[in-house]
């Protein structure tokens, strides 16, 4: 008894399959080698590794540069991943990697992208424009008080609150003990909320 076979699906019912997955399992498929599910996967967060990328590095060259590596890089290392479901903060770890390396290699070029953006707006936010106003008005005052902060405070605070890092990884990008990150992280909490609150 022969089993029918299984329609073929069509590149555009593929691909939207691929936009409705879970970054987990884009990342399982990826890491056998599925292309288009990496490029879903890489595509889906683009915007917030090169927005990470760009207020890390205080350059859009270097930025791109950084971005260009960790996708790469996360190809690469995709099969060695033990938690898909934690692609995402997988992902900004690397991005973090290869931006301080780029920053150890070269001396930065002074090119800040006012318009990145560190986080991305809720679906329901964007539709509305009250609250889309009001979000925009935040995010350009952190976007101000981050510029504000010493570049270590700035650094080790994206790191930890954008990238997921641990205090450990937090201490070995930027060169500093465990104990000294941590002060650095609570010194730009402190200052972070001291600004917000001022222009409130």
């Amino acid at each position: 008894m022969t089993t029918a076979a299984r329609p073929l699906l069509t590149p555009a019912q593929t691909a939207a399959q691929l936009d409705a997955a879970s970054d987990g399992l884009l990342a399982r498929r990826a890491a056998d080698g599925d292309e288009r599910a990496f490029e879903t996967l890489l595509r889906r967060h683009l915007s917030l590794m090169t927005a990470y990328a760009t207020r890390l590095t205080s350059s859009r060259a270097d930025a791109s540069d950084a971005v260009q590596e960790a996708s790469i890089a996360i190809w690469r290392e995709l099969p060695t991943l033990t938690t898909p479901d934690a692609v995402r903060g997988w992902m900004m770890r690397i991005v973090s990697r290869k931006a301080f390396d780029l920053m150890r290699s070269r001396k930065p070029v002074s090119d800040v992208d006012d318009e990145a953006v560190v986080a991305q707006l809720p679906v329901t936010d964007a539709q509305d424009p009250a609250r889309l106003a009001a979000s925009a008005d935040a995010m350009t005052n952190l976007r101000r008080a981050l510029d504000a902060l010493p570049s270590l405070q700035r650094q080790a605070w994206l790191l930890r609150e954008v990238g997921g890092e641990s205090y450990g990884e937090i201490a070995e990008h930027l060169g500093i003990t465990q104990t000294a990150a941590r002060g650095q992280l609570a010194r730009a909490r402190e200052n972070l909320t001291r600004e917000m609150e001022a222009w409130r």
